[in-house]
């Protein structure tokens, strides 16, 4: 029986019958993908999924998804317990510079010295606007610090009732500046939610990925992921854009 005859009996065309499978080349997107995953170790999929697409290298997350599976690239987290509480909105601002939020981490060099690193975040762009890393901070370095960042101060600063924050310094500098300090209810991190979530991020991504030799050289490799998060990482909260992106389009 001749090919055509067949396929007309079968109900199906031609095409169809002669259609040879072409194997998809993704040699280059696992490559990519694994440098990637090997250069940022605590990115899931959706980020380096974020990344891959701004390179031009996938589109369909299906995909994507699919040879991160396969080569293994899961992030594995932390187990936490299940803790019950009421879900309240956090107040988001309507346009950048509205309002900061700042707080400490703390860390350790290789020596076994102590040092804590000031963050402090543009709650509209999630900008890391100012991150100062010493052995000791006090309520005057604080305000130093607020005071030589390049951006327009806003018009209210959220943090939690550390001396450093409370501090006569804090206090003097904002009455010059006019800047209002929201202090978050005692024993309640959730009211200041985004620079917590940064907090998380930041010992995530660069603290607990290097081991510092000394101070300098944590200042250096703090201010280079500074940088990274402001103008690479892609932030799930502004729908995969990096903060500085966000900042420039929301302008």
């Amino acid at each position: 029986m001749s090919e055509r005859r067949a396929c007309r009996l079968a109900g199906i065309s031609r095409s169809v019958k002669r259609y040879r499978h072409k194997g998809r080349n993704d040699k280059e997107l696992r490559k990519r993908m694994q440098e990637l995953a090997q250069e940022h170790p605590r990115y899931g999929h959706p980020m380096l999924h974020a990344i891959l697409r701004k390179e031009g290298l996938v589109l369909n997350r299906k995909r994507s998804y699919r040879i991160y599976r396969e080569e293994g690239l899961s992030v594995r987290r932390k187990k936490r317990g299940k803790i019950r509480r009421d879900r309240v909105a956090m107040p988001v601002p309507s346009c950048a510079g509205e309002r900061w939020s700042m707080d400490f981490v703390w860390d350790q060099l290789a020596c076994g010295r102590r040092f804590k690193v000031l963050n402090v975040i543009d709650e509209y762009t999630r900008e890391c606007v100012v991150q100062v890393a010493d052995t000791s901070i006090g309520g005057k370095r604080v305000a130093r610090a607020l005071s030589a960042s390049e951006r327009t101060l806003p018009k209210s600063i959220v943090c939690d009732n550390g001396t450093e924050f409370t501090s006569k310094a804090m206090f003097d500098w904002a009455k010059e500046n006019k800047v209002s300090l929201s202090f978050i209810r005692p024993g309640k991190p959730v009211d200041n939610a985004f620079v917590e979530s940064f907090n998380g991020k930041f010992r995530e991504g660069c603290l607990d990925q290097h081991w510092f030799a000394n101070l300098k050289e944590a200042n250096r490799l703090i201010e280079s992921w500074r940088v990274h998060y402001n103008t690479e990482r892609p932030h799930s909260s502004l729908g995969y854009m990096p903060p500085a992106a966000f900042a420039e389009k929301a302008a």
